[in-house]
């Protein structure tokens, strides 16, 4: 499973469990940051195979 996507999914749940609790804003705002650093590392990663 490439890192990117573990980072992703890692994102994801952050920002979910961030809407479910009472500190929300703060897991929302962890959970965003590491939804775009998956998102750079994609890129990083599609753009070297070319």
């Amino acid at each position: 499973m490439p890192s990117w996507l573990i980072i992703l999914l890692v994102g994801v749940v952050l920002v979910i469990l961030g809407v479910a609790t009472e500190i929300g804003q703060f897991l929302i705002w962890i959970g965003v940051v590491v939804l775009i650093v998956s998102l750079v590392l994609s890129l990083v990663g599609r753009g070297k195979r070319v």
